[in-house]
């Protein structure tokens, strides 16, 4: 048990409050969330799982990630947010991933996912940023995409049109996003977009960890 200690230290991130009846120890259901994220696919993470006598299948940790719920942290108060939005394919479907960095520290404030763009949207993206948030007195870095101007504009936030600089902090989260999504494809095959959208919340609480 010493060796599964020492590979699951640093867990206090995963809450395993739902698990009742599970067969498997919590620390390697913590050790095996946490390898997922950090790069390896379900079907490795099986394998490494193996090596502790723990057989389980690429669903069981798949449900693992999807029944934690983990949310990226609340009440930020950044000085600059930068905010865009990507294309994210599920059974080759387009989705539009919108998320929301701060610039300083790489991390993820918010993100969610939308089955199109719009002003609309955008304005629903912000008002559940502003509720996780302080972001009144930040600046908003965006391309020039107008509805993400307009939706500012509306909902009174400032904001500063920038195609490099800062603004960069979000190209540089979503290239990792789209490394992991194209990387595995089991993570986004046959899946509605909300248990995607589960793992993409919890791709974030990992990867704010890392900045």
């Amino acid at each position: 048990m010493a060796k599964i200690a020492r590979l699951s230290g640093g867990s206090d991130w995963i809450e395993l409050d739902f698990v009742e009846r599970e067969r498997t120890p919590r620390q390697l259901m913590e050790l095996g969330i946490r390898l997922h994220f950090a790069g390896l696919s379900l079907s490795n993470t099986v394998r490494e799982l193996e090596k502790f006598g723990v057989e389980r299948s690429r669903k069981a940790v798949h449900d693992w990630v999807q029944k934690a719920n983990l949310q990226p942290a609340s009440n930020a108060s950044p000085d600059h947010v930068a905010l865009d939005e990507t294309v994210i394919r599920i059974n080759g479907k387009q989705f539009w991933l919108y998320a929301a960095v701060d610039p300083e520290t790489y991390e993820f404030l918010h993100l969610r996912l939308f089955t199109t763009t719009t002003t609309a949207l955008t304005q629903r993206f912000l008002r559940e940023l502003r509720e996780k948030h302080d972001v009144e007195d930040a600046v908003f870095l965006v391309d020039h995409a107008q509805h993400l101007a307009t939706a500012l504009q509306r909902t009174g936030l400032r904001f500063r049109p920038e195609r490099h600089g800062n603004r960069n902090a979000v190209e540089r989260v979503f290239r990792e996003v789209k490394r992991r999504t194209s990387s595995f494809s089991n993570n986004f095959s046959h899946v509605d977009p909300t248990t995607a959208e589960t793992w993409l919340q919890a791709f974030a609480v990992w990867w704010n960890l890392l900045n």
